[in-house]
């Protein structure tokens, strides 16, 4: 439900066509790879960058009598998902086994779950801005095992082979054709990567190939999903195409606006769109395509005679559910109810749990929103230009917390904090703030002795100056500012403001 901090659903996008309004019917399959040591099926190691063809059992090769063994943290981590996504757990499950032509699967086929996946139906909750979000239902979680890798480049008659990724383990996530535009799109792919990474089930990396999506588009016009959601009827959705292997957010936005355009432009022309899968040309910014879209009667599924259907216990589900962590819709509401952060900066903070427990530890006990501030504005701001994390950091939580305390009791003023941030983050790294602002002279003047002679010295020279001041009272600053010029930016601004009003009779 659309609740935790009352969400309206966003309007779908209209794409204008040359005839008429349309919008965009998708659904996502991503393939998310297991975070786990050993294979699906052997216990040949997952390492990424491994010289080719070394993390290679003789299951994963296909050799003659090796049988497949189920990995009982693989099985653990689909469950430990299907749990973040608040769907249901199936305490049977039954693997198949999918026949294609693999060229980079030695045995010939896929083993997968059609019939049976372990993991049923879930939802996320994808924000696309504060108080705006989208609820995406998930049909199904299954596991399957991953190919390997065709390469085509290192020579000009032959392909080779690297069978380093056969039978790594796959969790296959399906949605319901929920998503209503490219931004959606991506937004719910960047949603279930950050809950998989609280989780600890997959990393998330793209670029490595251990996340990506196929994405199934289609037109229709405006009115006909809601008869969709009245009937089930998936005709008035109009033909979907698939698009294969999507690892970029930002190309799967723009995959998603050239073919909505490319389909509406046969449909209005008076052709038909045939459902087919294509690839998407990042270099020409367009789609093209690839094969003929298959169902599942074309994959000859049945079920797989090597492995006996998966029976787990509840007791062990409940186990793995007693041991999950705060997810980031939970821990969002938590941060704007406990600290007072806004919607948006509690999006920024918990966005990698890393974040949200630096956070956490700058704010504990401190003024929620200047840490926010902080965090957001001075930390994060420094982290990114430099290329850095919070794992990395040159000011530890410790650090900055002790810097909002020395704010909070007076002793510095903010202009002296972004310099003694600085300090922290070069020449005096793992020193204490307090100690480090101590040596750089840049504690507060809080005599307020001296600062009493200093401005009394000051209105003395400045009779027509403290007039016009009495006139207009917006003109006392000028005072305070001095006092600052004259005590080096030491003296506390509060405290001169009410001595200046005192002595001018402003009060």
């Amino acid at each position: 439900m659309l609740d935790h901090l009352s969400y309206k659903t966003p309007t779908p996008k209209v794409i204008h066509g040359a005839k008429e309004d349309w919008e965009l019917v998708i659904g996502l399959e991503v393939h998310a790879q297991v975070a786990s040591k050993a294979k699906l099926f052997s216990g040949a190691s997952t390492e990424f960058g491994s010289e080719p063809n070394s993390n290679v059992a003789f299951v994963d090769a296909a050799m003659p009598g090796m049988l497949p063994v189920i990995n009982e943290f693989c099985v653990a981590q689909a469950v430990r998902t299907g749990l973040g996504l608040k769907a249901a757990i199936n305490l049977t499950s039954a693997f198949d086994r999918k026949n294609y032509f693999y060229p980079d699967l030695p045995q010939g086929y896929q083993i997968s779950q059609l019939y049976h996946p372990i993991v049923g139906e879930g939802e996320v909750i994808v924000d696309m801005g504060p108080g705006i979000a989208r609820r995406v239902r998930i049909e199904r979680i299954h596991l399957e095992q991953d190919a390997g890798k065709s390469i085509h480049d290192l020579d000009p008659t032959m392909s080779f082979v690297d069978l380093n990724r056969t039978g790594v383990a796959l969790m296959e996530i399906v949605s319901r054709p929920d998503i209503r535009g490219p931004e959606e799109a991506a937004a719910y792919v960047a949603k279930l990567r950050q809950i998989m990474r609280y989780l600890g089930t997959c990393d998330g990396n793209m670029q490595n190939g251990n996340l990506r999506a196929d994405v199934n588009v289609s037109v229709c016009r405006p009115g006909d999903y809601e008869k969709y959601q009245a009937t089930g009827d998936h005709s008035v959705l109009g033909t979907r195409c698939e698009i294969k292997n999507m690892n970029s957010l930002r190309f799967i936005q723009a995959a998603i606006e050239y073919e909505a355009r490319r389909q509406i432009a046969i449909v209005e022309d008076g052709g038909k769109v045939v459902q087919e899968t294509r690839l998407y040309d990042p270099d020409k910014g367009e789609t093209r395509s690839m094969r003929s879209k298959e169902e599942a009667h074309d994959y000859r599924y049945f079920p797989c005679p090597d492995l006996l259907p998966l029976e787990i216990e509840q007791e062990w589900v409940d186990d793995i559910a007693a041991t999950m962590p705060e997810l980031p819709d939970e821990k969002k509401a938590r941060f704007v109810e406990g600290f007072g952060v806004t919607e948006y900066d509690a999006d920024v903070l918990t966005a990698e749990a890393e974040n949200a427990a630096f956070f956490e530890e700058v704010a504990k006990g401190r003024d929620g929103k200047q840490a926010a501030n902080w965090v957001i504005n001075e930390l994060f701001g420094r982290l990114n230009k430099e290329g850095l994390t919070v794992d990395t950091t040159p000011v530890s939580a410790a650090q900055l917390g002790g810097m909002l305390d020395l704010i909070a009791s007076g002793e510095i003023t903010t202009k002296m904090a972004k310099d003694l941030f600085e300090l922290l983050w070069t020449t005096e790294k793992g020193g204490n703030p307090a100690e480090v602002a101590q040596k750089h002279g840049m504690k507060q003047v809080t005599d307020t002795g001296a600062i009493e002679k200093a401005l009394d010295d000051l209105i003395a020279a400045n009779p027509d100056q403290v007039e016009k001041a009495k006139v207009n009272a917006k003109l006392a600053g000028w005072f305070t500012g001095q006092v600052l010029k004259a005590t080096g930016g030491k003296a506390n601004p509060a405290v001169v403001n009410q001595m200046v009003a005192k002595k001018l009779g402003l009060g």
